[in-house]
């Protein structure tokens, strides 16, 4: 072969295509500038061997198409709050709460970050209030808005406690429920008598949330349990296992009905149904005279390492080698409470 071949082949192979495809990737939610989504693959026969290099797992379609989850957007540390808007108009669950805005929050120590980097957001927990009035609290939106993706979400601590009612959830930007809404972690009250009852234990947890064309589907990890692909980096859905939660798209195509999602996380008290399941929840006295007490919101926390949304990329071409992509992940060591979850309800309503 010429010399000239092998220093262009060698210029090929050596340049951090990694470091383009994130810049590429990550900016102001820019669109990708690869057509319809796809990379234009062709034969690599040799591997690459940097340190600051890492596999993506490749996955297959249904209809044999080959693609990757690449890191999309990371929500975590300092810069959290930058990517978020949030809501203080009344609660449409009728809540009895008072949503503060960015500025509120920040003074009366309802959201911040901490010098380690983990987010906290939480209900006052601090201020004793007469019988009808409301508790303060945080509700927050993304900015960028998804039609699918992989949502990972590295937990300390969820909000929990007797009236008290939180939500991670995306939501689609029409009237609702015109574009949907998916639920990925709901619960209320205090663990025992949830749809689903989560107590966590030592290590910490992740959920995840694939939405794609063929479905919705939700996972839950322990710290011990959790699968080395997400820690890597390199997240592989097919691997996992079945989900705790399915909408497949049968009847209810998840592309049509749900879209221009944005991430929502909130934490609400009593409303429609933490107060109307009060009286069955084993919790004392009424959700009224519950919320007066701030010691009963000491947990009504939620306490966050990192979410991050990973993007479907279809790979056109024969690939003899996975390709790569530099997308570093850290996760930190961390203790998880007591948590009570409903998992995943999908609000399907436009599909009826």
């Amino acid at each position: 072969m010429p010399a000239s071949y092998l220093l262009f082949l060698f210029i090929l192979l050596d340049f951090p295509w990694y470091a383009l495809a994130s810049r590429l990737q990550f900016g102001q939610h820019q669109t990708t500038p690869f057509s319809k989504s796809s990379i234009q693959a062709k034969s690599i026969t040799r591997e690459l061997h940097s340190p600051n290099v890492k596999r993506n797992n490749l996955n297959t379609n249904s209809n044999g198409s080959t693609f990757l989850w690449l890191l999309q957007d990371e929500y975590s540390g300092k810069t959290f709050f930058e990517n978020f808007t949030f809501f203080s108009d009344k609660d449409p669950t009728n809540g009895q709460v008072n949503y503060v805005n960015q500025s509120q929050a920040f003074n009366l120590g309802l959201a911040y970050v901490q010098d380690d980097g983990v987010v906290i957001m939480k209900g006052d927990n601090t201020s004793w209030l007469d019988q009808g009035i409301f508790r303060n609290s945080v509700r927050i939106s993304s900015y960028a808005q998804y039609t699918t993706g992989l949502f990972i979400l590295d937990l300390n601590r969820a909000p929990w406690g007797c009236g008290v009612w939180p939500a991670f959830w995306t939501l689609g930007s029409d009237a609702w429920p015109q574009s949907g809404e998916i639920d990925i972690i709901e619960g209320v009250h205090d663990n025992e008598h949830n749809q689903v009852a989560w107590h966590t234990r030592d290590g910490g947890g992740v959920f995840a949330m694939k939405w794609d064309e063929n479905g919705i589907a939700i996972w839950s990890f322990y710290r011990a349990t959790v699968p080395k692909d997400i820690t890597d980096g390199s997240p592989d859905p097919s691997q996992w296992g079945n989900p705790s939660a399915a909408l497949e798209p049968t009847g209810c195509n998840p592309l049509e009905f749900f879209y221009n999602h944005s991430i929502v996380f909130d934490i609400t008290f009593c409303g429609d149904w933490a107060g109307n399941s009060y009286a069955s929840s084993h919790c004392p006295g009424t959700c009224e005279q519950r919320l007066m007490d701030p010691a009963n919101f000491v947990n009504a926390t939620w306490s966050i390492n990192s979410l991050k949304v990973y993007k479907k990329q279809s790979i056109k071409g024969q690939i003899v080698n996975a390709a790569f992509i530099h997308l570093p992940f850290m996760l930190t060591t961390f203790r998880l409470t007591m948590l009570a979850i409903s998992l995943t309800t999908f609000e399907l309503l436009p599909c009826l």
